[in-house]
Order: structure tokens, then sequence, then C-alpha cells
């Protein structure tokens, strides 16, 4: 009939429309997990390469880049304690392509430090943690001549004050422990904050100061060659990897500092991505050769669901907020 349209097209478009609704509906299975990553992923670490808060993410990223066939980019952004890194990837896309990976002063110290941050590292999307990392006590052999934690603390005492103390930056776990050891050994230490572990420990080697209060992925090695002198760990008992070297604990009942590394994502991030991520990392840490590399920094695989890694995470939020309290540390 002339001037008539074919319902055959209006068909199809409610057809599409009905598809579309669908597709958008809750419960429907999204298609973003399954696409990801179609580019190149970026993991901003908060702190300079050379130390385990760099090195353990890059074994990591190393993994997924052949899991994912896609380039897994690691970036240095470093300063203020790592809350520049943190701030810029709480700020980016919701997506997954920037995630960050970071020990706890970003996640779960800096806003009980600090008065006012440009991020909420609440709203931070959990992702896993990938290890723990057990802290210890180092000292240059040339200043400090003890060779137990009994002896250290009897030098500190005739020593007050004028001991000086390298710790990985402001509010970092070094510096926490650090501040927990003189709390419950009732000495003091002058504190010399540097931007990140290996440059700490650097100035450690060299002489520049005295002690230090590290984990043992990077700082081990300097022990093992002679340079420093590891006098107890910080776990609460003996590593079995190490059943000659002390616990801190034993001296000091109670004593405790591990150190971690995790990955959070931006906020709103959607859950089936951070489960993606979640489920490859976890595959990544069971496999033979990134355990090995974990143990050449002493590092243990942590893992597990995003439930654990948020309840995890709680927790440490409450264990040094109270660390925080008791030595009355505040930063600007």
């Amino acid at each position: 009939m002339p001037g008539s349209t074919p319902d055959i097209p209006v068909r199809r478009q409610l057809a599409l429309l009905a598809l579309l609704l669908a597709l958008l509906a809750p419960g429907h299975p999204p298609a973003r997990a399954n696409e990801f990553p179609d580019r190149p992923v970026k993991i901003v670490v908060p702190f300079p390469a050379g130390g385990t808060a760099d090195a353990i993410p890059r074994i990591v990223a190393d993994w997924l880049s052949r899991k994912w066939n896609q380039p897994v980019v690691i970036e240095n952004r470093t300063g203020a304690g790592g809350n520049i890194g943190a701030e810029q990837v709480y700020h980016s896309a919701p997506d997954g392509y920037t995630l960050l990976s970071s020990p706890p002063p970003s996640l779960v110290i800096n806003h009980n430090l600090y008065p006012k941050l440009a991020y909420d590292p609440t709203r931070f999307e959990p992702v896993i943690v990938m290890a723990q990392v057990p802290n210890a006590v180092m000292v240059n052999p040339n200043n400090i001549k003890a060779s137990s934690v009994p002896e250290l603390i009897a030098f500190l005492k005739g020593n007050s004050d004028r001991t000086i103390c390298a710790t990985q930056g402001n509010g970092t776990t070094s510096h926490l422990t650090s501040e927990l050891f003189q709390a419950m050994a009732k000495v003091k230490l002058r504190h010399i904050p540097y931007r990140g572990s290996a440059p700490a420990l650097q100035g450690l080697v060299a002489g520049e100061v005295d002690i230090m209060f590290d984990n043992l992925g990077v700082s081990l090695a300097l022990a093992q060659a002679g340079k420093l002198k590891l006098l107890a760990v910080a776990s609460s008992t003996r590593l079995p990897s190490m059943p000659n070297v002390p616990t801190i604990a034993e001296t000091l009942p109670g004593f405790e500092s591990v150190a971690w590394y995790g990955i959070v994502a931006p906020p709103k991030t959607p859950k089936d991505i951070v489960a993606k991520i979640n489920a490859d990392v976890n595959e990544a840490l069971r496999r033979p050769e990134v355990q090995d590399h974990f143990k050449k920094l002493s590092a243990v695989a942590f893992g597990g669901t995003v439930e654990r890694t948020s309840k995890y995470m709680r927790e440490e939020v409450d264990r040094w907020a109270t660390v925080i309290r008791s030595a009355n540390i505040k930063l600007q």
C-alpha cells in the first residue's frame, strides 16, 4: 500500500532493544572480566626500585604478563610515605588497568598519621595480599658493637638519643617498628627517614646511620655478605630457614612486626574485574618459579580470597593504629 511503512524493521529494532536490556539487566554475566585485559596494565608502586616493595610486584607482574598476553608495567611513583603513588591510583579510572601495589603505609597506616590526605585508603577495592616478609633489626657492625638484642638495648641505654636509626620513610613499617622497639625496650633513637628501603640500607652500609628495622627481603643478603649484622627477626617465632637467629620477642615478649605487600584497585572498580585479578594472582602465587623467587626475598606467599584480603587489611589498620597512638606519632 503506497505510503505505508514496513513493520519488519520495527520488529528488528524492538528485538535489538530487548537484547540490549537483557544484557544490562542485573544478574547477567558481565563480559568485562572475560575480556580483561585487552591492553597493557599498569601497577603503581609508591616506593623506589631496589627494595622488597618493588621486587615482589615485579615477580608477580612478570608472570601475569605471560598469563594475560599483555604487558604488565611497574611504575615507581614515590614520595610522601607512599601517598603520591596511592593518590594517583585512587583517582585513576576504575577499570582494572591501573592498580596499586604497596606495603602497609599507603593502605592501612597513613590515614592514622597524616591529618589530611588527598585520597581515602578505606575506599580502595582490596584485591589480594601477595606475600609477607618478617622485619628484622640490622646494625652497622662498625658503629654498634652488639651481637644480641640484650647487648643492643644495653648499648642504646648508654648512648641515649645519639644512635641514628634509618627508616624507609615516615609512617612506614620500618619507622613504626622502630617506635615499637623504643617503647618496649625503653630506649631512644634519632630517626632519619629515607625515601625507601634501598637508599636507607645504602646509608646503613656506608655508616651514615647506625641501625635499621627493615624487612629481610633485601637486607638479609647484605648481612650474609658481612656488610650488616642481623641481630634478630621480628616474627613471633624463629624462622625455619634461620633457626639460629633469635626473635626480638625472646627479649621483648609480644614484639612482632611483619611487612606485607598488597594489591588494590581504584574505588568502584567492578567486582568481576577485582575477582579476575585476584584469581590470576592466586594462580601466580601457586607457581613454583614464583615461590622460588619469593624464597630468595625471605617472602612467604599469602594469597586467598578478596574477603580474606579485606579482613586482613582491617585488622592491620587496628594493629598499627595502636602503635601510632602509643608512640604519639604525628606527621604533617
